[in-house]
């Protein structure tokens, strides 16, 4: 057992060499899924004496025995912690689950994956250490983390939550020298080692509050990002600024903090100023402070859309951050395509495109999507999960062209475009049947568009009501979209 720089949270390790702190002893590992099993690998890779895999399914035991170690319910495990070193877990474990409480007790620090990849990076127990990009917000980490990818060429990759996993990007031959690592807020609360190279925070939106316990909490973890030797934050987002401001405040970050926008940039920032992205934050200080580094167009960027912009702003911030030059990433966005269900164009029919945006699981990702466009046919619906669409109606209403609403929380979402929306049409559809109600909706959907209008899917609510997800979902949209217009006049 080690002594927590903080007594109240055993999760704080900023003071601690984790790697030494692994071979000291046992280790349990909570989770046998992907994230269990790469954090067994690299343990392993450290000379860790006592793995001990946590996992109360039937997994468990199957994945135990691929690693020639024990595998423990959760409630033996507690009896483990008297003599245990660390607690490594799966992201998606809570903060209160009574393993960790009783870790706490014991003054047991508890990390995650990317908390053992970090330490053992820098250690470099897989040769020289690599650069860490780190990638976190609310809505955009995957499309700004794939920009990121392309603007890198073969030096980079893409790890964490798409891509290569952590332990395989650690071990890859060829090697990988920059991480571009897309990583949650339940990533970053497990690891308070985490110091990149660059980090950037794009937005912030009430998400996942019953696992952080408040919005605060939230988005400190994602700050933790930013803890870095360069951090980059979207300067539009009132949220992420004040949090910002409070880390300035208490001297937590390394230098000034580098701001990205879609407006013209100011000095120490990466923006947009005559339909090109500019730098003006890692140029000299004479072009800093003067017109800066003319980067890219800010045109025809996918995913079309604000959103798009600022996603490029943002990866090119943190190419540039590592000295990439202008003309990789120009080319790089010049041939980027979104992955799927992330602003997707899924089929274009008389002057009107089909935009699969199924990610856009919540009000916020759902607002990004429709500031994007002008005139808009808005597919929308599933589990609101007690988020208010009230707000985003009343700010997108005047480019609603007609509104399909799906889904389980549909007859709120009516109400709310009834009270103040009333004169955009809304097309309800009552079917429980997941293809049904797809078909139904996107035949609607055409019926109200003509040209210059867009078909956006972006639900701002979640899909398991009646999908298995939102790719699912995504899929099923444009598999109809292309069904229905096939057979239109």
């Amino acid at each position: 057992m080690i002594n927590s720089p903080d007594s109240t949270n055993p999760t704080d390790i900023r003071n601690v060499d984790l790697v030494a702190v692994v071979r000291s002893g046992r280790t349990l590992v909570a989770g046998a899924g992907v994230s269990g099993r790469g954090a067994i690998s690299m343990l392993q890779d450290m000379s860790c004496p006592d793995i001990v895999l946590v996992d109360d399914s039937s997994l468990g035991q199957s994945v135990a025995g691929d690693f020639g170690i024990r595998c423990v319910s959760s409630a033996q495990a507690v009896e483990l912690l008297a003599d245990a070193a660390a607690v490594v877990t799966s992201p998606g474990w809570r903060p209160d689950s009574a393993l960790f409480l009783a870790a706490r007790d014991a003054d047991v620090p508890v990390v995650g994956d990317v908390a053992v990849a970090f330490a053992g990076d820098r250690a470099e127990l897989w040769g020289p250490k690599r650069q860490w990009l780190v990638v976190t917000g609310t809505n955009g980490k995957t499309t700004t983390t794939s920009m990121l990818a392309e603007m890198l060429g073969p030096r980079g990759s893409a790890v964490g939550n798409i891509g290569v996993a952590l332990h395989d990007a650690l071990k890859a031959e060829p090697r990988i020298e920059v991480l571009a690592a897309e990583l949650s807020s339940f990533q970053l609360h497990w690891a308070p080692n985490l110091r990149p190279d660059a980090g950037v925070l794009l937005n912030l939106a009430e998400d996942h509050i019953d696992w952080h316990g408040s919005y605060d909490a939230y988005g400190r973890d994602k700050t933790r990002a930013l803890l870095g030797e360069t951090a980059i934050y979207g300067v539009d987002d009132a949220d992420v600024v004040e949090h910002v401001e409070r880390m300035r405040a208490a001297g937590e970050l390394a230098g000034d903090p580098v701001g990205f926008t879609d407006a013209i940039p100011e000095a120490n920032q990466v923006g947009v100023r005559d339909g090109m992205i500019v730098d003006r934050a890692f140029g000299t200080e004479e072009e800093n402070l003067g017109e800066g580094v003319v980067i890219a167009p800010a045109t025809g960027i996918s995913p079309p859309g604000r959103a798009g912009v600022l996603d490029a702003v943002a990866a090119t911030a943190l190419a540039r951050s590592i000295g990439t030059a202008p003309e990789a990433i120009a080319t790089a966005l010049g041939s980027f395509e979104v992955r799927a269900h992330r602003g997707q164009v899924v089929f274009d029919y008389a002057g009107v495109p089909w935009i699969d945006d199924s990610k856009a699981t919540n009000p916020h990702a759902a607002d990004a999507a429709l500031s994007g466009h002008d005139r808009v046919v808005w597919i929308a619906g599933g589990q609101l999960k007690g988020a208010d669409i009230a707000p985003l109606i009343a700010k997108h209403a005047h480019r609603l062209q007609a509104v399909v609403v799906l889904g389980a929380d549909r007859q709120e979402i009516c109400d709310a475009l009834t009270r103040i929306a009333p004169a955009v049409p809304v097309t309800p559809i009552t079917d429980t049947d997941k293809v049904d109600a797809m078909a139904k909706a996107c035949m609607a959907a055409a019926e109200y568009a003509s040209a210059g209008d867009v078909v956006l899917l972006a639900p701002a609510a979640a899909s398991l009501d009646m999908y298995s997800g939102m790719a699912e979902r995504g899929d099923l949209f444009a598999e109809w979209a292309r069904k229905v217009n096939a057979t239109d006049g």
